[in-house]
């Protein structure tokens, strides 16, 4: 397997019950937390980042009156929730795991420090960065790419909700959307491509980091996905 140390990008919704509308699913986290033990018992390094969009959605904040700024760092406090459900999930596998969050909390999360992330990581610990990059205006996915960029992690994955890879178009609109098995990062910003933040894709285009997308529904996606070069979508530099 071609790769040292990954970052794994999770969305918030993934997460959730749909039926009840409970910010989190037992069953959701428990397979979440399955695949990503399948990945780190291959000797893989793991981080994590995961939004907070079965908390928070700043489209809401419109809604509500709530100023830009603050409900960014709303998002941010939904990450760290997220993120502790995660590491119990984990714990409870037996898979030694640590948070790091942007924003303090010392009471559940240790403070991001670059050098412990990666000293955390060479333990075999998985590492979930919390709290986004700590400042507003900067999504999840940017935060995925500058704390990929910080570890010299290999890879980054993105676990997507029921999306299978990178199309050409909106599938769910466009019946002739072709999905991409390979594109350059150089093309995913000509093109803009709705994949993930294009703040986030101008952060690594020049970097030796693939990004891969894929759905993480799939039984064995996360595994498949690291194996199969034909598996999801590869972005990488041109």
């Amino acid at each position: 397997m071609q790769y040292h140390r990954i970052l794994i990008k999770l969305s918030g919704e993934a997460l959730a019950a749909k039926k009840d509308h409970m910010i989190l699913e037992a069953n959701h986290l428990i397979q979440v937390a399955k695949s990503i033990k399948t990945i780190h018992d291959k000797g893989i390094q793991v981080a994590i980042v995961i939004g907070a969009g079965n908390i928070w959605r700043g489209k809401m904040s419109a809604q509500i009156g709530i100023e830009s700024s603050t409900s960014d760092y709303m998002g941010m406090l939904g990450t760290i929730i997220n993120s502790l459900a995660l590491q119990s999930a984990l714990e409870n596998l037996n898979v030694q795991c640590r948070v790091l969050s942007a924003i303090e909390v010392r009471s559940v999360a240790e403070p991001y420090i670059r050098r412990r992330a990666i000293r955390h990581l060479e333990k075999n610990r998985v590492v979930i960065f919390a709290g986004g990059t700590g400042n507003p205006y900067f999504t999840t996915d940017t935060t995925a790419s500058l704390r990929a960029m910080e570890i010299h992690a290999d890879a980054i994955l993105m676990a997507k909700n029921g999306v299978d890879g990178v199309y050409t178009s909106d599938p769910s609109k466009d019946a002739k959307a072709k999905k991409i098995n390979v594109i350059t990062f150089d093309d995913m910003l000509k093109q803009k491509l709705e994949v993930m933040d294009l703040t986030a894709i101008s952060l690594v285009k020049d970097k030796n980091i693939v990004i891969k997308v894929f759905d993480m529904n799939q039984p064995n996606s996360f595994l498949k996905v690291l194996e199969d070069d034909g598996y999801g979508t590869t972005i990488k530099k041109g």
